[in-house]
């Protein structure tokens, strides 16, 4: 028995000196049951289909244990978590960064050669508030298609063919707007690429699932959490997440430079822009399915015994792939619980300036007083100072256990900015473009340890796909708020209303995160057990 404890201590030390000094364990936590497979509870699990012969063994719960047979090797941690990482992190931030490319291009297309009259808008005929009918519809499909993608992922398709022919379907929608003739057709297709990218969420949840984006980003988390311990995931979801800045860089760019081949084959700019974006995409499908294995256990690049020692990590941390059927009580308090719907209110509030960032810079930076093609050139600089801040954000908040200190501080610069552009006066443009630099900081940054905040404290891990999913759907509801507060005519006056919306939300933002923080330390403080009766340790 002495010998127990002091093996329970050691795990417990070793947890807390990877997570940061800032966690608080509760005082006498008992030591739990063992998460080994060969659990009698697990072996009624029902037969695998063939895509899952490898899987792993089912666990049953998400805690961060003290009783395990598995005792951390720190060196081969390293070596492992650098081969994972090298293995999925470039091609999913790559992947992503397309997913963002051809969802954020129809706010380059918006103003895209506005002078000569070959914008998106002039050519289809399509007014101010009929843009953001569609680009709303967009975030109606991406937050109805959440919850289904992701299921149909976890139980029914093997992640990398699901996620491929979701990346098929985006890019062929994509390539399907250079043809666009009128509103109809830019609503109908904006609509689909909403259901696509959404599916490809799923992705974010295997590689956080795999790595996806609404389907995609949720995707990608969900997947992240099969191979990633709870202290790491922030900076991989991070790390593929902060494509996003990357992308709003890049489509800026792109814009800028395919802008100056407008009437070339009798083609619009914006429609060279839709085609080589959705070729991209399409050239990249094969890529993705033959490269990305769908969980520890079927990697072929891994010996038998790095399988078993990465699903252990894992299992003991809180995290894996499992098929297990939760119950009425954890799919409740999964969706409807106050600490889950905080984290919900608070990444819907990130997503309105997020959305604004996303599918208005372009216009903002172009009220600024910049023609239509210079203006998607000076999105550049703030989105490449965000995606810093991205990254440098995920990693100090996975390094110090303060998730809710770090989106807090990162809302709280994005409330400065978007304030300062409220109030300042219309044509200080120099004050506001650089209050822009302030904006990228606070948004995208917050949106990945918000995430990776979720995971980490999802009542059961039976329903970590409806937590990641739930939680992106919210992120298409913050979407469609910001597609309405961008008034056309408050154009002169510097986009007051919207500003002064994204000022307001950053705030909310700032107030829950610390909330939440509060919350968890209390939790831990009285030993606050999971859904499922479990002990468990709260993560700040």
């Amino acid at each position: 028995m002495e010998e127990k404890k002091d093996h329970a201590a050691h795990v417990e030390r070793s947890s807390n000196s990877n997570s940061g000094s800032d966690v608080e364990v509760p005082p006498s936590l008992p030591l739990l049951p063992s998460l080994h497979p060969a659990n009698p509870e697990l072996q009624k699990a029902s037969t695998p289909t063939d895509y899952e012969k490898a899987a792993p063994a089912l666990i049953d719960e998400p805690t961060i244990t003290l009783d395990t047979d598995f005792v951390e090797d720190k060196a081969r941690s390293k070596r492992l978590r650098w081969k994972v990482d090298l293995k999925f992190l470039p091609l999913c931030a790559f992947i992503y960064l397309l997913n963002y490319l051809d969802r954020g291009n129809i706010g380059a297309a918006r103003i895209m050669n506005e002078e000569t009259g070959d914008d998106i808008l002039q050519v289809t005929g399509t007014t101010t508030k009929g843009y953001a009918t569609a680009i709303s519809l967009f975030s109606v499909a991406y937050a109805l298609f959440e919850v289904p993608s992701n299921w149909i992922m976890k139980r029914y398709v093997r992640p990398s063919l699901w996620l491929g022919f979701l990346l098929f379907g985006w890019g062929a929608l994509t390539v399907g707007f250079t043809g666009i003739q009128t509103y109809g057709q830019v609503v109908g297709l904006r609509f689909l690429i909403g259901v696509f990218e959404v599916s490809l969420a799923i992705l974010q949840i295997h590689f956080t699932l795999l790595v996806s984006r609404a389907g995609f980003y949720p995707g990608i988390i969900y997947f992240i959490t099969m191979w990633y311990p709870v202290e790491e995931r922030a900076l991989r979801i991070a790390l593929v997440g902060s494509s996003a800045s990357a992308a709003g860089a890049f489509n800026g760019a792109i814009a800028y430079g395919v802008g100056q081949i407008n009437g070339t084959a009798g083609l619009e700019g914006f429609r060279w822009l839709f085609l080589i974006e959705g070729i991209i995409t399409l050239a990249c499908v094969p890529l993705f399915i033959w490269s990305v294995p769908d969980y520890p256990a079927r990697a072929r690049w891994l010996s038998e015994d790095d399988k078993k020692y990465i699903e252990d990590r894992i299992k003991v941390r809180g995290g894996g792939y499992t098929k297990a059927h939760a119950s009425r009580h954890e799919v409740l308090v999964t969706c409807f619980h106050p600490r889950m719907m905080a984290h919900f209110f608070a990444y819907l509030c990130d997503m309105i300036p997020l959305g604004s960032m996303t599918f208005f810079a372009p216009t903002i930076v172009n009220g600024l007083g910049y023609d239509s093609l210079r203006a998607n050139l000076m999105t550049v600089p703030p989105w490449i100072f965000g995606y810093l801040v991205c990254l440098s954000l995920a990693y100090s908040a996975d390094r110090h256990n303060a998730r809710g200190l770090h989106v807090a501080c990162s809302s709280f610069v994005g409330f400065i900015g978007w304030l300062v552009q409220a109030c300042a006066p219309a044509d200080a443009y120099a004050v506001r473009y650089g209050m822009l630099f302030l904006c990228a900081a606070g948004a995208f940054p917050s949106a990945n340890p918000l995430s990776a905040w979720v995971t980490c404290n999802v009542p059961s891990i039976a329903t970590m796909f409806i937590a990641t999913a739930v939680n992106n759907s919210f992120a298409g509801v913050g979407s469609l708020v910001s597609q309405w507060i961008w008034l056309d005519r408050e154009k002169e006056t510097g986009y007051t209303t919207g500003n002064a919306v994204c000022a307001a939300c950053s705030a909310c933002v700032v107030v829950t995160s610390l909330g939440l923080r509060w919350w968890y330390g209390r939790l831990n403080r009285i030993g606050e057990k999971d859904a499922r009766g479990k002990e468990r340790i709260w993560l700040l």
